[in-house]
């Protein structure tokens, strides 16, 4: 009589061990840093900003600086274009920069200094895209939705579709980590998002392998 075959894990299963996984995973190799021990949303913004194409260390180095010369949105918004791009000198990238100061202008005139909580509406505002929407929403408010860079969507794709899921699209690994998000908006801030850009080496760190084991899409 063969062996009996291992039952497969259903779908709600597999999910629940990749989120269980990363969040043990971070609880024990997550970095302190500055911008994850604030909910503030324009500090957020200042980190993703930064964090663009940019390694940790130097962003270690300009952000406290940054936010001691433009501490809130209005002293941003108020300064001169040449004070912002000296405040920036060495970062590089400096579309970046206007890109932050146009930010500022907009949330300062049209949402009373404070960043909107809604993706949608953060996607309207200057230099913003889905990754930075989805990021300032689960850090600053708390907010379930995801958040897909070039990091994230490598971690997903190993663990969820291995070799096989090289030709994945953008459109799939964002609907599946939309899927992944634990619903409950504080364990989203508290380890998701930041564990699986831990994960992925987003953070500047040499990250472990999590991605041992290939998984059945939920």
């Amino acid at each position: 009589m063969g062996a009996k075959s291992t039952p497969r894990a259903s779908k709600v299963q597999i999910a629940q061990r990749f989120t269980r996984k990363l969040l043990a995973w971070y609880a024990r190799a997550g970095r302190d840093l500055p911008w994850r021990r604030t909910r503030d949303p324009y500090r957020i913004v200042v980190s993703e900003f930064m964090l663009q194409q940019t390694q940790v260390s130097r962003v270690l180095e300009y952000y406290p600086r940054f936010l001691a010369r433009f501490p809130t949105v209005d002293h941003l918004a108020r300064a001169r274009p040449k004070a912002v791009r000296e405040a920036w000198e060495g970062l590089g990238y400096y579309a970046r920069a206007a890109n932050l100061h146009a930010l500022a202008r907009v949330v300062s005139r049209d949402f009373d200094d404070r960043l909107p909580s809604d993706p949608e509406a953060l996607l309207k505002l200057p230099g913003v895209g889905p990754y930075t929407a989805g990021a300032v929403a689960t850090f600053a408010y708390e907010k379930p939705v995801p958040a897909v860079d070039t990091n994230v969507a490598r971690v997903i794709r190993r663990f969820f579709f291995g070799e096989r899921g090289k030709g994945n699209g953008e459109r799939d690994i964002w609907r599946l980590a939309g899927r992944l998000v634990p619903k409950e908006g504080k364990r989203a801030w508290e380890g998701w998002q930041e564990g699986v850009e831990v994960q992925s080496g987003g953070d500047g760190t040499r990250s472990a392998d999590l991605c041992g084991e290939e998984a059945e899409v939920p």
